[in-house]
């Protein structure tokens, strides 16, 4: 039968979460010859005996962006096949490639990546260089000739600074206008160019005539419908998404399956501890004021029908109370605060 299954799905609207995790490390895969996985808290750990450009590639990473970041993981695999099958088991939030990954090894990441969060529930995110992935765990970043003092790096040198200054970024803000303080130029685009970029799923940097700041925070997803809808292409959001359903997965598991009893009050308990966390996000500033968690009623009465039971003659209180075995239905809404990132004013003279 295989493990229990805890279904937890985000449409267009969040589920459900108890306890709030932590966020904001990286992984990053490089390619040097001392195989193995170290866990890095800032630049100095760095390992010694990498190349220059896999060090200097690492220490971007800590540049971090509003805040630093929570940690990096550092794989160093002799291929990128090795170095992701190493990855799935540990804990991070962001994952880049090597500083020199190829359009191929970069659709090899994007595929498992995407392979996690939708066949595996480990909600993880990459930041790879030109990769039209058209999924919103993908960030697409695409700019190039990155101009930092004497030096000009490629868009996939640049990958472990978005990943540092993504991980830095508190939930509360985007990182839309991030000020990248360390670069001097990027290539310059007309207003309806970087419009375009945007829009078709692409994170860019550009130089506004002053400073260099990223774009809109936005992720690879293009194609949004009633699965998916354009919150989905947020990174902002989606971070909020995947802490949610993280904190839920990691809860029910260790808290609740398996250690209760499947009857309603326990139900309801469980009904108003996610109530609770989610009250903790409003309060946090990440959800908005209307929040509802109860038993998903319509998943119920389906399952109750499937039993054979007479649902047309039960009450919403026998329902509710219904012997479910050993599924439990539950269903919540809300809505999670996006930044400020468009401003329109009208001056009347």
């Amino acid at each position: 039968m295989g493990l229990p299954n805890i279904l937890i799905q985000f449409k267009s609207k969040a589920s459900t979460a108890i306890k709030r995790g932590d966020r904001g490390i990286v992984a990053i895969i490089v390619i040097d010859s001392e195989v193995g996985v170290t866990k890095l808290e800032d630049a100095t750990q760095i390992p010694k005996a990498l190349t220059e450009d896999n060090k200097a590639y690492i220490e971007r990473t800590f540049l971090g962006g509003i805040k630093p970041v929570k940690g990096v993981v550092l794989i160093v695999t002799d291929t990128i096949e090795n170095g992701l099958n190493t990855l799935e088991p540990l804990k991070f939030d962001y994952v880049v490639g090597p500083h020199d990954i190829t359009a191929e090894n970069a659709t090899k990441v994007a595929t498992f990546i995407k392979g996690l969060r939708d066949n595996k529930g480990i909600k993880v995110k990459a930041i790879l260089p030109n990769t039209k992935a058209d999924h919103e765990g993908i960030i697409n970043f695409t700019t190039d000739g990155i101009e930092v003092g004497k030096s000009t790096f490629t868009t996939a040198q640049y990958c472990s600074r978005i990943a540092g200054l993504l991980a830095g970024t508190p939930l509360k803000q985007s990182a839309t206008y991030y000020h990248l303080s360390e670069v001097d130029d990027v290539p310059k685009f007309t207003k309806t160019e970087l419009d375009e970029k945007i829009n078709a799923g692409e994170f860019i940097i550009f130089h506004d005539g002053e400073k260099v700041k990223v774009g809109r925070a936005v992720n690879s997803l293009t194609t949004v419908g009633a699965t998916k809808s354009e919150d989905y292409q947020s990174i902002k959001i989606v971070d909020i998404m995947d802490l949610i359903y993280s904190d839920v997965h990691r809860t029910c598991q260790d808290s609740y399956i398996g250690k209760y009893p499947n009857n309603y009050g326990n139900k309801c308990n469980l009904i108003v501890s996610i109530q609770a966390y989610l009250e903790s996000l409003r309060n946090d500033e990440l959800l908005d004021e209307n929040i509802k968690t109860g038993i998903d009623m319509e998943a119920q009465i389906n399952y109750l029908k499937g039993k054979g039971e007479p649902v047309d003659d039960m009450s919403e209180k026998e329902i509710k109370e219904a012997n479910t075995q050993k599924l439990v239905f539950i269903e919540s809404s809300f809505k999670i605060l996006d930044a400020i990132e468009d401003i329109n004013i009208n001056f009347n003279i």
